[in-house]
């Protein structure tokens, strides 16, 4: 078995190889990196097949690391080692995950015990070992009636962007009614229809756009990182289209 361990906080770092060392009989090599970057240069030079991969790292994130292995050894095994429960990086996670490919999720917060437990599950057994808050996430993000569908969460991620109704529906190949009624799918899973929006006497209280994002940071569903990527796809799209 040959690990790589990727997380930038030295601490963490060092907790992981002495965890690992002391959990894993069968570990013939093991590579430390500091951020994402050096975590895909060890990877293209190690033949690795186990990683554990810290989310929040400087020059690529731990989904961006995981798509990039993923997408040269979709049957690497890897162990998402994080602080945050956020929906964010669980429907980053989600995308990206080969249809066979063993993978797990641990909390940092979690006991060593239950990290040991992970890394066996992971790396040994061949399973996928959830944490339970990590779970309960997953599962509430892909409920048909609370969480937001593919097309929902687009609608919310142009939204962010600060794209009109017309640029959504240009950029999604819709009609703009189409645009337009996925924004409102999207208001009703947010709790933003017009009857539950309070009002005064300066009439609603909330602009439902502004609102849907606000909502959106507030329960972890887009993130910095998750909408500094879709700016760039969005800058991409805004290229092959101008002119």
């Amino acid at each position: 078995m040959r690990l790589l361990i990727a997380e930038d906080d030295k601490l963490h770092r060092d907790f992981l190889e002495k965890v690992a060392r002391n959990t894993l009989a069968e570990l013939e090599a093991l590579t430390l990196a500091e951020d994402g970057e050096r975590a895909i240069t060890a990877f293209d030079a190690g033949a690795y097949d186990s990683v554990v991969l810290d989310l929040q790292m400087p020059r690529a994130t731990g989904v961006e690391v995981a798509k990039t292995i993923w997408a040269k050894k979709p049957d690497t095994k890897i162990l998402f080692w994080s602080n945050y429960t956020e929906e964010a990086y669980i429907r980053g996670i989600t995308k990206i995950v080969p249809s066979a490919a063993v993978y797990g999720y641990v909390l940092k917060s979690a006991p060593a015990e239950q990290l040991k437990l992970a890394l066996q599950g992971v790396f040994i057994a061949e399973q996928c070992v959830i944490d339970r808050e990590v779970r309960v996430v997953q599962q509430r993000a892909g409920d048909r009636l609370q969480g937001l569908s593919e097309l929902e969460y687009e609608a919310l991620v142009d939204l962010c962007l600060g794209l009109t109704d017309k640029a959504m529906a240009a950029r999604r190949n819709v009609s703009l009614r189409g645009a337009q009624s996925r924004l409102q799918h999207l208001y009703q899973k947010l709790g933003l229809d017009k009857g539950d929006i309070p009002s005064g006497e300066w009439g609603p209280t909330y602009n439902s756009r502004t609102r849907a994002i606000s909502l959106a940071f507030a329960r972890g569903i887009l993130n910095a990182d998750a909408l500094r990527k879709e700016e760039e796809n969005l800058r991409v799209w805004i290229g092959r289209h101008q002119g």
